[in-house]
């Protein structure tokens, strides 16, 4: 049997004043652990940032779209194609096509969100044009072209629908499982959320006038987070080729480290890079060092990051020695991190990861 190959990234990365992920009331999000408030920003708004640069990192055909409006897609991939047709004459061709393989997410508003790779669409408009100029009943086409359609959505997924997963609740058979997982980051110290009292002025207001022409108020905290994400390289080896493999592993480490989600983005200019980044290979398990702060870390004269550096180093130790599973494989992007693993820079890390991976015969 295979052996299981797992990545783990741990981050440390200060924020400055900033809301870079709210909740339904405008307020930055937060979370209690460790009997205090931390900062929060969710996995789903990181996996979002994620997914924008891997426009960058990707090519167009390997990247996914999650939308309501596949029909549309579908229309506009069938047009391109086939000038002879007009997007009203094959919108009912879409409708009962996704309808046969049981994807709601033709464009109205009762439709759900699917993610569905470029190669997919490409897919699903060659033979929905097929199914248009087929004469038979609809019974007919439904039995001879259901198989072909269900693996035209099945197959050929794109990178990001290997790494975060795909759930169809109308016909589960076109599920994904995630290969990455991506953790809420928190704050490895407590924190206590202000408001930023902000007025805006009438340019063209007159030399009479007095007093501002709006006034608001926007919620913010400042953090130093934890941030943490793992990779199941062996069931991703399982769907992609060598090649495949490397880049998407390479574009998931890159996007994870640099990224960041855009809340609120043009009034904080918060876009930072992580202070330190500890990168593990493991075979036995997937670790997330969060533990490192259940106690909060208090600030010192140099300020939290240092200081949450060294609780994740005597952390990651003492759970090392507790359950004798170190690494067979670590690197660490700046910190103060002593002996505790080489370190590298980004294009360094990245080029190790392919190595491993090589070696490791994925």
């Amino acid at each position: 049997m295979n052996q299981n190959l797992y990545l783990d990234f741990h981050i440390i990365q200060t924020v400055p004043p900033s809301c870079v992920n709210r909740d339904d009331t405008g307020s930055p999000k937060t979370a209690m652990y460790g009997g205090a408030m931390r900062a929060r920003v969710s996995s789903q708004a990181w996996k979002r940032a994620m997914r924008q640069m891997f426009k960058d990192l990707f090519t167009s055909d390997q990247i996914g779209y999650r939308t309501k409006k596949l029909s549309q897609l579908i229309i506009e991939q069938i047009c391109a194609e086939h000038v002879e047709f007009a997007p009203e004459d094959v919108e009912k061709t879409v409708k009962e096509v996704l309808e046969i393989v049981g994807v709601k997410a033709g464009n109205e508003k009762k439709d759900v969100l699917f993610f569905v790779s470029a190669r997919q669409i490409h897919n699903l408009a060659k033979l929905a044009a097929e199914y248009h100029r087929d004469s038979a009943s609809k019974k007919e086409k439904e039995k001879r072209f259901k198989p072909e359609l269900e693996k035209a959505v099945k197959d050929e997924p794109s990178v990001d629908i290997l790494l975060f997963g795909r759930m169809a609740a109308s016909n589960p058979s076109l599920n994904y499982d995630a290969a990455a997982q991506v953790a809420h980051s928190i704050s490895t110290h407590a924190v206590s959320n202000e408001y930023d009292y902000f007025t805006a002025v009438d340019d063209c207001g007159a030399a009479d006038e007095s007093g501002a022409g709006h006034l608001g108020t926007v919620e913010f905290n400042s953090s130093t987070l934890y941030r943490y994400a793992t990779v199941n390289i062996r069931e991703l080896s399982e769907k992609l080729n060598i090649d495949e493999l490397k880049m998407a592993v390479r574009g998931f480490s890159e996007a994870f480290i640099r990224s960041m989600p855009t809340g609120k983005q043009n009034t904080f200019a918060n876009r930072t890079l992580p202070d330190m980044v500890y990168v593990t290979m493991r075979k036995d398990q997937p670790v997330n060092l969060a533990g490192a702060f259940e106690r909060p870390v208090a600030a010192g004269e140099n300020g939290y990051v240092k200081r949450s550096e060294t609780a994740l180093i005597e952390y990651a130790e003492k759970i090392y020695e507790d359950y004798a599973t170190v690494p067979f494989q670590a690197w660490v992007i700046g910190g103060e991190c002593g002996e505790f693993a080489p370190k590298v820079n980004l294009a360094g890390l990245l080029e190790k990861i392919d190595q491993v991976i090589e070696k490791e015969g994925m």
